[in-house]
């Protein structure tokens, strides 16, 4: 069994609709290359025992918890003093985080605000941001990180080499024009009973000229991943429709 992983994606802003959360694909898909697999995602408000609950109860139950969001330096952005509460230790000033961001800005800049982004749980292991400086930071199972989408990128890269995973996740798709899900839905089921390990996936699509369905194969033995995928090819033209491998084009 591979290692699995909870996104908990911190922000008022994406419950209240302002904002559109960028993230959650990218770290699904990445995630399943290092051979994590992602169990859950859940969005949650900027409320102190709503964050502190959630870490406590999310990493005792996977392997890794990601948070995006809350890292800033205004006075909504809490999460780092609630990872804090959550593993019981000190809010305070990581030093080497203190001296990068002071040197990184204009002489006199560096206010009480901007020092919050340097202030770590005690223990807490920083991730470079190699954007903006600021850090995000390991501590446990738990791996906090910005929520603007081109920081998150760029520090989920700095600490994904040390990530624990195990096989990647692979996927074969097939799709066909004119062919829907009801047509198709008792074959694949009995695709899926007999190959378990494996998850078969049916999307629907429609496009201004044509709709149809795209089936995706997914898992972590290739072998098997390619003998659902075979299956299912062959469950398309059974029904008089000519399957193309792929995902159909947008």
């Amino acid at each position: 069994m591979n290692p699995t992983a909870c996104i908990l994606v911190i922000g008022n802003e994406i419950l209240s609709g302002r904002t559109q959360d960028a993230n959650i694909q990218f770290l699904a898909r990445r995630l399943g290359q290092l051979g994590v697999s992602l169990r859950e995602v859940r969005v949650i408000p900027d409320v102190r025992e709503t964050i502190v609950g959630s870490i406590v109860e999310l990493r005792a139950r996977y392997d890794h918890l990601l948070t995006t969001g809350g890292i800033g330096p205004t006075h909504d952005d809490i999460t780092s003093p609630c990872v804090a509460e959550a593993f019981g230790v000190p809010w305070e000033i990581h030093a080497e985080s203190f001296a990068r961001l002071e040197a990184h800005m204009a002489p006199g800049s560096f206010n009480a605000a901007r020092q919050r982004m340097a202030t770590l749980p005690r223990g807490a292991t920083p991730i470079e941001n190699p954007v903006s400086v600021a850090p995000g930071f390991s501590i446990g199972n738990v791996h906090v990180m910005a929520g603007v989408p081109r920081i998150m990128r760029a520090m989920f890269e700095a600490l994904a080499p040390s990530l624990a995973g195990g096989r990647p996740t692979v996927s074969l798709a097939w799709h066909a024009d004119g062919l829907l899900e009801g047509a198709i839905a008792e074959g694949l089921e009995a695709i899926q009973h007999r190959m378990p390990a494996v998850d078969i996936g049916s999307y629907p699509y429609e496009r201004p000229d044509r709709r149809g369905v795209s089936l995706v194969s997914k898992g972590i033995d290739p072998d098997a991943v390619a003998e659902a995928a075979a299956a299912v090819r062959a469950l398309i033209g059974q029904l008089g429709v000519t399957p193309v491998e792929g995902e159909p084009p947008a």
